[in-house]
């Protein structure tokens, strides 16, 4: 192009007259690989090298030798104040510019990286620019395609339920932990940048350090369920006792090698608590169930000492032991759906109480219990009724029971039911827990903060059942 093309015809002249400048930057560049690109002269002509013809696209060879503002007049406004410097003698670097081009017929987004030289002779005057440059667009591309994957998968580890950090080197240093991470071993931590020994020291003595280690050599992954580990998580540092689902899994380079180890965890303690529960409330049922034949005795003396007739004996009779079998259902079906305390009092009087001769004396606020704390006091008083009958107030004619609940504490933020016969058998502390008592003592589900006493006055028993309020009467 440069041979044939028709110098006579262009501003600059046959190549023989040129200055020796840009004879020589013109022989420069035609032996270079990399795009380059001059400008020269008062017209700012344009000539250039193959690799600068390609980021041409559809405009070579047309505007080969012509003026720098035909070649690129679409981005005009964003190239006029580079090459006015370089005239002013000014260069310009950038590592990224970016322009919407339309030199293939339609826009485009594109970028280069460049540098613009101003051309000077040999008085300091400058002759025209002379410019290195290469097109990054797919570079820039594929880089701000990298970043949104990784900003992807940050979300995806953010929004985990487990816990996820990635550990660096052989000192296993934290670079990324997620906010179930940090929920599990305490807020407030600062561990980015630091070692599990220094930033959660409390694990080296525990083994886990060792573990990491191992993991980092062989590359074998480590898995366990609900292992045991003591954590400074407390509101004053103190250790905590937790049970962690957890796997350490190598993280490799792209040769192979082990780079850092991908943690994955999460804190199974309430689960395993609430599991164990349950199987206290399944083993109970059996325990339950020995007691139904003394229960339907139990109601059936009641009812018949007291009706009038026996066929008012017999509806009577019917209607208690259906309300018997409803509360067991509701046991076996596993809850209660949010309810009131009054309501789960009246369903237990129903059960184990005489209309026609009260034995029992209620008081108490119309609270809303959530549905699992609801089973488990349903289960409660139903438990304490039934020992009631078979050994407390309720086993001798003038004995009673009195159930009173209120809201206690300074914040008024505790929920209390107190439990007590009057007039019963002499009370003596059981010599051994039997399983009502262990239910008893299990206390409210999903409940927090809560606490059965059960005393053994002489007088009669007394039972005293108390938890968070908030929680008590949250839904779960």
């Amino acid at each position: 192009m440069f041979r044939n093309f028709a110098w006579d015809d262009s501003p600059l002249g046959v190549p023989d007259t040129w200055p020796v400048e840009l004879q020589t930057l013109v022989n420069v560049m035609l032996g270079s690989l990399q795009p380059m690109l001059m400008v020269w002269g008062p017209a700012q002509i344009t000539l250039y090298n193959d690799g600068y013809a390609a980021m041409c696209g559809n405009r070579h060879p047309a505007f080969f030798g012509h003026p720098f503002r035909e070649l690129w007049h679409d981005i005009w406004d964003a190239v006029d104040p580079i090459i006015s410097a370089a005239y002013a003698g000014q260069g310009t670097s950038m590592d990224d510019i970016e322009f919407i081009m339309h030199r293939k017929g339609y826009a485009e987004e594109t970028h280069f990286s460049f540098s613009y030289t101003p051309v000077r002779d040999q008085a300091g005057v400058v002759l025209g620019m002379f410019c290195a440059c290469s097109e990054i667009t797919g570079e820039i591309i594929v880089r701000r395609e990298q970043k949104s994957l990784h900003e992807k998968l940050l979300q995806i580890f953010e929004m985990s339920p487990a816990g996820i950090a990635t550990l660096g080197g052989p000192d296993h240093i934290f670079e990324f932990a997620n906010e179930e991470y940090y929920s599990m071993i305490g807020i407030g931590r600062d561990i980015i940048g630091k070692s599990v020994a220094e930033a959660v020291s409390e694990v080296v003595d525990q083994g886990f350090i060792d573990l990491l280690d191992t993991v980092y050599k062989t590359g074998e992954p480590f898995a366990a369920r609900a292992i045991p580990v003591e954590l400074n998580r407390g509101p004053d540092g103190e250790k905590q006792k937790r049970f962690i689902d957890l796997v350490y899994q190598a993280m490799r380079a792209p040769s192979g090698d082990i780079t850092g180890i991908l943690v994955q965890a999460q804190d199974v303690t309430e689960r395993l608590a609430e599991q164990k529960h349950r199987e206290l409330i399944s083993h109970e049922l059996g325990h339950r169930l020995k007691n139904q034949l003394a229960m339907v005795q139990a109601i059936a003396s009641q009812t018949l000492r007291s009706a009038e007739n026996l066929d008012s004996a017999r509806k009577i009779l019917s209607a208690r032991i259906g309300v018997l079998s409803a509360a067991h259902d509701t046991v076996i079906q596993g809850g209660l759906g949010t309810s009131t305390v009054h309501k789960l009092v009246n369903q237990m009087l129903e059960v184990h109480d005489d209309p026609m001769a009260s034995r029992f004396t209620v008081s108490g606020a119309n609270l809303r219990v959530g549905s699992r704390p609801s089973l488990s006091l349903s289960l409660i008083m139903h438990e304490l009724a039934t020992n009631a009958v078979k050994y407390g107030a309720l086993s001798v004619p003038d004995g009673k029971v009195d159930i009173r609940w209120h809201i206690i504490g300074e914040a008024k933020d505790r929920f209390e039911l107190v439990w007590t016969e009057i007039g019963g058998p002499e009370v003596a502390v059981p010599e051994r827990v039997g399983s009502g008592s262990r239910l008893i003592k299990a206390g409210l589900a999903g409940a927090a903060n809560g606490r059965v006493d059960i005393l053994y006055d002489a007088r009669g028993l007394r039972c005293v059942i108390s938890a968070d309020l908030a929680s008590f009467q949250q839904e779960h």
